[in-house]
């Protein structure tokens, strides 16, 4: 019974397959009977991928097929636009390497596809060639000027320029309908190093830009109550409301709830420390639940120590705080940990010396391993880096959030230098190789890229995506684990994170 259940099992395989290269087989014929139709290249790459059973780890050798196939066609129907199209948007979607010259062709058989351009502007920021993404979007712009995406992602490419921000309100005035101008503002606030205005932005988001008709107001609010959540709790037990009355899904009414509870919780605490009532306030603040990753995390620990040390227990409010300290420091947090430490008869020094031995009793042995170095075309292991701190990223060139960090690592790295640091990226994707060493020249950036090609080190450090950042001592422990480095305040964090390491001999 068992032989005969194997047999009809292997029957369907078989079957599908040949179905499946049907299917090939016909979408091939249609397109070569009309190879102008986008919509039949895509029914027929989607059935070449379908039968090959493609999948993020063979992307590359299916893609290799797909593509010696438009050769051939890009040869038989060489005045087509769509065929160099069709293979380069499925290489770009696929950020496969070999879409570049794909859509170039396109480019030059039809410069006024707007996406071929856009496809392009995707491409090169893979390449690291920065300055030429911009020249792409601006061709994608000019062959469609009402397109609030490519005007978007242009204004986003000023991030670092004075005029940044009067770009976003230009953008804004021009696109005021568009779901891009609430995705603008919500990034100028996030990425301003002024609270007054970031809080000036959110209030008009809301205004303009209802949470309930754009996500990206709604994500943005996040970030607006963690900023109130402690000053104004207020303020931020009425926007948690107004949010639960706007919105209609579930989950969010439900977060939102939880939220109000909170923000009731931490204006009761205040209430209670002003009326002298620390027992009280901490009461309150023990009710308080935050996410992991809410930015309103730091200023509800220095309030729960303000609430211990007003009861009497400055101990305990030092002890909080220094775990804290430990793993994500601030100026905040070693003002306040200074502070409460004089209470308890320790001056500065002492309160550095016992962070740093607490982080070395935190520390953990970083796995060993030796990759090969892209630039030197040979293996570098981490034990060759003994004695300095170790900067450590996993990254890959089509990971866009991996990209947004290294500017920020590179303006902190750049306050060291010349000090016992390195810095090491490590790509998890080998098929994206080709990317590696021309991202490299053109980026200017200053890591050590190394390919994990098995993905064994990424597994060992148990990383779960990308990116994922370490920070390794001198005797080869990791130290900082988990962070990720995306605006001003975090790049400071980096900063400290990095002194420390480097003052402990």
């Amino acid at each position: 019974m068992k032989n005969l259940l194997f047999v009809f099992v292997l029957g369907l395989g078989f079957a599908a397959r040949a179905q499946d290269a049907d299917s090939v087989a016909y979408w091939k014929s249609t397109v070569e009977a009309h190879p102008d139709s986008l919509p039949l290249h895509a029914s027929f790459i989607k059935a070449f991928e379908k039968s090959n059973h493609m999948t993020w780890l063979n992307s590359d050798s299916v893609l290799g097929l797909l593509t010696a196939q438009y050769n051939v066609w890009m040869q038989q129907f060489s005045g087509s636009a769509i065929v160099p199209f069709a293979i380069g948007e499925a290489c770009v979607n696929a950020e496969n390497p070999a879409a570049k010259p794909f859509l170039l062709k396109a480019a030059s058989l039809n410069p006024g596809n707007a996406k071929v351009w856009e496809y392009l502007w995707e491409d090169a920021q893979r390449w690291g060639n920065f300055k030429g993404s911009i020249a792409y979007l601006e061709k994608a712009m000019k062959a469609d000027p009402s397109n609030a995406d490519y005007a978007c992602y242009y204004m986003f490419s000023f991030e670092d320029d004075p005029s940044y921000a009067d770009k976003t309100w230009e953008f804004v005035k021009k696109f005021p309908e568009s779901r891009r101008s609430a995705q603008a503002l919500y990034w100028l606030a996030y990425r301003s190093k002024d609270p007054k205005e970031s809080l000036s932005i959110y209030k008009t988001m809301l205004q303009q830009f209802p949470p309930a008709k754009f996500d990206w107001t709604a994500s943005a609010m996040d970030g607006y109550y963690d900023m109130i959540l402690v000053n104004d709790p207020a303020g931020a037990v009425k926007l948690s409301n107004d949010m639960v009355a706007a919105l209609s899904d579930s989950d969010a009414i439900r977060d939102w709830t939880a939220k109000a509870t909170s923000a009731s919780s931490v204006q009761t605490a205040l209430s209670a420390l002003a009326a002298g009532h620390a027992t009280d306030a901490m009461a309150a603040l023990a009710t308080v639940k935050l996410t992991r990753w809410s930015n309103a995390r730091e200023d509800l620990d220095l309030l729960k120590a303000r609430a211990l040390d007003a009861s009497g227990n400055s101990a305990a409010a030092y002890d909080s705080l220094m775990v804290r300290f430990a793993k994500e420091p601030s100026a905040a947090v070693r003002s306040a940990l200074v502070g409460y430490g004089a209470h308890l008869g320790k001056d500065a020094p002492s309160v550095d010396a016992e962070a740093a031995a607490r982080r070395a009793s935190l520390a953990v042995s970083a796995t060993p391993f030796k990759l090969y170095d892209y630039l030197k075309a040979d293996s570098v292991a981490l034990a060759d880096y003994r004695g300095k701190v170790v900067l450590l990223t996993f990254w890959f060139p089509g990971c866009g959030p991996c990209r947004g960090e290294f500017p920020h690592f590179e303006t902190a790295l750049r306050k060291f230098k010349g000090q016992d640091i390195v810095y090491i990226g490590i790509n998890v994707v080998p098929g994206q190789d080709p990317y590696v060493l021309p991202f490299m020249k053109s980026s200017g950036y200053s890591f050590t890229p190394l390919r994990d090609a098995y993905q064994l080190v990424q597994k060992n450090y148990k990383v779960r995506g990308e990116p994922t950042n370490f920070l390794i001592d001198r005797e080869g422990r990791i130290v900082y684990s988990n962070f990720m480095i995306q605006n001003e305040k975090a790049q400071q964090m980096l900063e400290l994170m990095i002194g420390t390491l480097l003052a402990s001999k």
